[in-house]
């Protein structure tokens, strides 16, 4: 038994959002406040059934004013709730356990359901309730000591007066005392017929569930408890290597705990007690014995490893304290060669990295929680869900990467309970090399809503994107392979981004910080992915990039060639004509046609050629969808951007390449370059061209002769011949002071608009006169 989907309604930035879970291990990311703790908490708080630990600022923000509207009495508006409904996928195995959520006996599937409410227990007594508390502050605010007077109407218009609390129902929900959510409010319990649910889990329309009644047999309470048990490791764990402060922890601690807990205890242990008191030796033996396969288990993830210290447990031989307390058995790491039987040099645990001490320390966590699900004799619930949030905090890369490769391994299931229990993990994570061990298929990506105001998150599945197509031929699953091979190997960090920058080559990589610091430095702020994909591939990111709903600016180059002469062969990806473009054959995205169009006939041209087309596969098959250089340069801001069809949708815009002024000696002309380095060298062109900055590549010999088609065209030359290196251009411009050069107009352009996209508004500082503050009002 596993959980398939959870659905959560009204709960934080939860307005309405599916999650699907994997059977084993799913893996929870998406940029900061996208809800993957409100996923998490919302479980935690539903499974655990107390009503009190709920609060006015668990509904969604957008709830309030649906809230305040009902206890106005505004009519046609009834009292939101929060509800989450479980999806359980159950087998033959599993069904005695169920028999209490199934619909009818007519039931057959491998799915049933529950949905958990938290609603009002009399919603117009609450509303009562609110208006009399509302109306007797009021008739209190409004009574001069020893003076009666009838009650005192609302404030209205711009009156000024003070309007004593609750003003609304969120005030009186939320009153100091804290305890009317939970008082006025309870968690109801439904039977869910997959029956009356389609294939994307929406219920038919007017179909009411089954409320399982506390008077009847089990309460839904008791019935989710003996499902389910939920456990959450968060990400504050407070290790330290100081020796005290009220929030540090030590290893020893950890361990005692986990001992007490779990392990077999030396009362119990009738060879312990005789080493107690007969020799230190002996009591370190049962240390040994009993930690063993705990210590054991940690060596799957490869500590200690070939140079590290070993773990050993060792007594401080204290018969009062021993094992009661951290005081009686600590950790201690030996030092030396492996295998030495006596007199190995140990150091106590403060004395190894605060790394491998979080690695440690958050598996024998797991394995406490695990050994207490395990430990449970009557009526233990088949199946433990497990939150860990953020296990990289305070681990390094390999460290992370060997957690999530081995933690399934951890918590493996003894073979004896294996068909009757199952563990599943839900790790929330901002680690792209969490990513790189597990691949993307576990990824369930929280999306956060595009509108403004509006804090609301959709959850979307990586697994329903490989889902798509399914057959192996097919160039959509080749394009799936292909980003996540190269994702994985460089840039995971897309599923945690604010925006994504996609840019040309390493050049646009390496010049691309500063530029956004010349150009807008509101975007410093937000957190960016920059991608470097060149124009040949750039294209295979629009399924990703669509699927995320991630705004996105796409920075590359126009990459004009000569058109096709006539008796040579044309390939298969062009077109006569950019409305014939459409048309072409979808198959036709080999790597060896995008990468060598310049060989087979396709040779580079300046941008100004008659007839010139571009080699740039993301114009041409994504934005804005054109082949000949002249409806490039002819293209609005419109058909350079993808709009959003709905909120949550992407918004994509691309820059390249467009006809800037360019003044040379006193004349100024229009043109436009064919790279980023052309494009820079035009625009920069005095600087550029200054005896100073040779150190750039970019200077024309006789330079001074020329006029600007000249120099133009010898910088089409230069940047094109072999021996120009670009990285070498790019590395060179760094050593610069950035405020003598300007960022390329195409490149400045694009980075403006992603900033007002995606970026804070600055402050704004107001300066009122003390004699304007009414009308500031």
């Amino acid at each position: 038994m596993h959980i398939e989907t959870v659905w959560i309604r009204n709960f934080r930035r939860l307005k309405d959002a599916r999650i699907d879970l994997a059977s084993d291990i799913s893996i929870f990311v998406g940029a900061n406040n996208s809800g993957k703790t409100s996923a998490a908490h919302a479980l935690q708080l539903f499974t655990a059934a107390s009503r009190s630990r709920f609060s006015l600022h668990d509904f969604s923000s957008e709830c309030w004013d649906a809230i305040n509207a009902f206890g106005e009495g505004v009519d046609g508006v009834e009292l939101p709730t929060i509800s989450i409904d479980i999806w359980f996928g159950v087998q033959a195995a599993d069904l005695h356990r169920v028999v209490d959520l199934l619909p009818n006996l007519a039931w057959h599937g491998s799915q049933v359901g529950v949905r958990v409410e938290l609603v009002a227990l009399d919603a117009p007594a609450l509303r009562a309730s609110f208006q009399e508390t509302r109306a007797s502050a009021r008739l209190a605010n409004a009574q001069p000591v020893g003076q009666a007077q009838e009650p005192a109407a609302a404030p209205a218009g711009n009156e000024v007066g003070y309007d004593p609390q609750p003003r609304t129902l969120c005030d009186f929900l939320s009153d100091a005392t804290g305890d009317r959510l939970w008082r006025d409010f309870e968690l109801r319990y439904y039977v869910l017929d997959r029956a009356q649910f389609d294939d994307n889990l929406n219920s038919a329309e007017g179909y009411t569930p089954l409320r399982l009644m506390p008077d009847k047999g089990r309460s839904g309470k008791d019935i989710l408890a003996s499902l389910v048990k939920v456990d959450c490791l968060h990400a504050q764990r407070h290790l330290s290597d100081s020796n005290g402060g009220a929030r540090s922890e030590d290893l020893s601690r950890c361990l005692s705990r986990f001992y007490e807990r779990n392990l077999e205890k030396s009362g119990e242990d009738h060879e312990a007690q005789r080493a107690l008191y007969q020799s230190e030796t002996l009591l370190n033996d049962h240390l040994e014995r009993v930690f063993g396969p705990t210590l054991e288990r940690l060596a799957h993830l490869g500590y200690p490893g070939v140079n590290n210290p070993r773990l050993l447990i060792k007594t401080a031989l204290n018969p009062a304290t021993i094992l009661s307390s951290h005081e009686g058995a600590r950790v201690h790491y030996a030092v030396g060669a492996s295998g030495r039987a006596v007199n190995t040099a140990t150091l106590p645990d403060r004395y190894n990295g605060l790394g491998f001490k979080n690695l440690i320390y958050m598996v024998v966590e797991l394995l406490d929680v695990h050994a207490r699900w395990l430990d449970i004799e009557e009526n233990r619930p088949p199946l433990h869900l497990i939150f860990i949030e953020e296990p990289e905090a305070h681990l390094h890369a390999q460290l992370q990467q060997v957690f999530i490769r081995k933690v399934l391994d951890i918590l493996a299931v003894p073979k004896e309970d294996a068909p009757y229990c199952t563990s599943q993990l839900v790790v929330s994570t901002h680690s792209p090399h969490v990513l790189f061990e597990r691949g993307f298929r576990p990824i369930r990506y929280f999306r956060r809503a595009a509108d403004a105001g509006v804090q609301r998150s959709q959850v979307l599945s990586m697994a329903a994107f490989y889902e798509i197509a399914n057959d192996p031929g097919d160039p959509a699953d080749r394009t799936r392979d292909f980003l996540e091979r190269y994702l994985r190997l460089t840039h995971c960090d897309i599923f945690f981004a604010d925006a994504a920058i996609l840019v040309e080559g390493n050049v646009e990589r390496i010049l691309m910080p500063q530029m956004i610091a010349k150009a807008a430095p509101q975007l410093q702020s937000t957190y960016l992915s920059i991608l470097e994909i060149g124009g040949a591939f750039g294209h295979r990111f629009k399924g990703l990039i669509d699927f995320l709903g991630l705004t996105s600016l796409i920075v590359t180059d126009i990459d004009s060639v000569f058109p096709p002469s006539a008796d040579a062969p044309q390939l298969p990806h062009e077109v006569p004509a950019d409305d014939d473009y459409a048309n072409a054959a979808p198959n036709a995205t080999e790597e060896a046609e995008e990468a060598e169009s310049v060989r087979r006939g396709r040779k580079a041209c300046m941008v100004h050629e008659v007839g010139a087309l571009t080699s740039n596969q993301t114009l041409i098959k994504w934005l804005p969808g054109c082949h000949t250089i002249a409806n490039l340069l002819a293209a609005t801001i419109d058909q350079r951007t993808q709009p959003r069809a709905e909120g949550g949708d992407a918004l994509v815009r691309v820059s390249y390449q467009t006809p800037i002024e360019v003044t040379w000696q006193e004349t100024t002309e229009n043109r436009t370059g064919r790279t980023l380095e052309e494009a820079f060298a035009l625009e920069n062109l005095a600087w550029c061209q200054d005896a100073d900055r040779k150190d750039l590549g970019l200077r024309v010999k006789g330079c001074n002769r020329l006029n600007i088609e000249g120099v133009a065209e010898s910088l089409y030359r230069k940047v094109k011949n072999a021996n120009f290196h670009k990285t070498d251009f790019a590395l060179a411009l760094l050593a610069h002071d950035p405020a003598a050069w300007k960022v390329p107009s195409y490149i400045s352009e694009g980075l403006v608009w992603l900033e007002a996209q995606v970026a804070p508004s600055p402050p704004i500082a107001l300066e009122v006169a003390a004699g304007d503050v009414d009308a500031a009002a």
